[in-house]
């Protein structure tokens, strides 16, 4: 390692970033409610020493762009971008989002949700791992880079996006605001590991029309709950048959590489009532190289052919809505130059080789790759299975293993001034 690195490395504030993690989970930023947090972050991006944009989103400029998704209505939505270094090295996006899921039902915390909660290694919170904790490791890299006295030769580009878990309009903003880079880094949770490919996710809707009767001669009605069934069924085996034979190694540790599931159920209005109507939501993964219009055709067909097995399904189709987020899948060869000076830098940070994977979740990283043109990867502390759970919770070692590989990476990738 260079001096500077070493030094940079010395100078990593953890118990700073463990507080000031904990200080944002404090922050609520549910989808539609970013606004506060994303102020909190461009306070703490000006006091390490950031230059920062920041503006209000054009929803109507965003909504006009072919790959703009976004599931839930908002009245107001913040950008915010730090950037630093200069104009000599190559560039580094380092993107990371700041809405976070509801914490639902919170009698099922041992922890409070919207309190940074440390306790045996672990900090506890709304956010922690999905992706605070990334967002904040990102932070404190730069700032130590900053405290080292290092100066870098090309721009680091630090973002906090509002809108990623409906389907990332903070990113596409800053996208059409023209930020772009030679490489790019998204801090979702992944094991630690490096990811070099996403699955797209493509949430729908589906509505069944009933027919009501008194519960007495339920036969005399026709039960909307009831033709659901083979509905779920058929998605069920399209979900096997859209899995058999997949032998990418990205996926190897995955039985199920590309879920079909059914997140949602709403039908009928009364017990004493047959059930007129019924409609469920949920989310299909959509395998790298597919495109969007193949996954939604698959999806289509297979409503479709089983409508067409029942007599009332046949007379009276179920109708078919893409509603709320598409995410594209996406990748990035492996040896691609940013793949590889990560590794480099995790290897000197954590003393171990690193692992490189696809996962089965969505992410941002379809837009930099295709929209902003910038090959990117996936790299955070934590576990994903901890995201959108009660108790979510992230292993401050982790945090420091990604802050010191983040801020090995920035001084590798876009030099340093001597």
């Amino acid at each position: 390692m260079l001096e500077a690195e070493k030094r940079a490395l010395e100078a990593l504030d953890v118990d700073g970033m463990v507080d000031y993690l904990c200080s944002l989970i404090a922050v609520p930023s549910t989808g539609g409610r970013e606004t506060e947090a994303q102020r909190h972050v461009t306070a703490e991006f000006r006091r390490i020493g950031f230059s920062v944009d920041t503006w209000q989103i054009n929803f109507n400029e965003a909504r006009r762009h072919p790959s703009f998704s976004m599931g839930i209505p908002r009245e107001e939505g913040v950008g915010v971008v730090g950037t630093m270094g200069g104009e000599e090295g190559r560039s580094l996006i380092l993107n990371g989002h700041i809405d976070v899921v509801s914490a639902g039902d919170e009698s099922n915390w041992t922890h409070p949700p919207w309190e940074g909660t440390v306790e045996d290694g672990l900090i506890y919170g709304r956010g922690a791992v999905d992706m605070k904790g990334g967002l904040i490791c990102a932070l404190y890299a730069a700032k130590a880079i900053r405290d080292a006295g290092v100066k870098l030769k090309g721009k680091l580009i630090l973002e906090s996006a509002i809108g990623e878990e409906d389907g990332g309009v903070g990113t596409l903003a800053a996208v059409l605001r023209g930020y772009r880079a030679d490489g790019a880094i998204i801090m979702e949770p992944s094991e630690l590991n490096l990811v070099a490919a996403q699955a797209g996710a493509l949430a729908f809707r589906v509505t069944i029309q009933g027919k009501s009767a008194h519960a007495c001669v339920r036969e005399e009605g026709v039960s909307a709950i009831e033709k659901f069934i083979p509905l779920h069924d058929a998605l069920r085996a399209l979900e096997t048959e859209r899995n058999r034979g997949i032998n990418d190694l990205l996926y190897k540790r995955y039985s199920i590489p590309y879920p079909i599931n059914i997140g949602k159920v709403q039908g009928g209005n009364w017990p004493g009532s047959v059930a007129e109507s019924l409609f469920f939501e949920g989310r299909i993964g959509v395998p790298v190289g597919e495109r969007i219009e193949e996954a939604r055709r698959s999806l289509e067909g297979t409503i479709r052919r089983a409508s067409e097995r029942d007599p009332w399904l046949r007379e009276h189709p179920p109708r078919v809505e893409w509603i709320g987020y598409q995410f594209k899948p996406a990748s990035i060869p492996v040896r691609d130059p940013v793949m590889e000076t990560v590794a480099g830098s995790f290897r000197d940070a954590a003393g171990r080789a690193p692992s490189i994977e696809g996962v089965p979740y969505s992410s941002d990283m379809h837009y930099l790759v295709y929209d902003a043109e910038t090959p990117t990867l996936l790299f955070g502390p934590g576990d994903v299975r901890r995201s959108h759970s009660p108790d979510e919770c992230v292993p401050v070692s982790d945090l420091v293993t990604v802050a010191r590989t983040l801020c090995l990476t920035a001084m590798r990738f876009c030099g340093i001034k001597e």
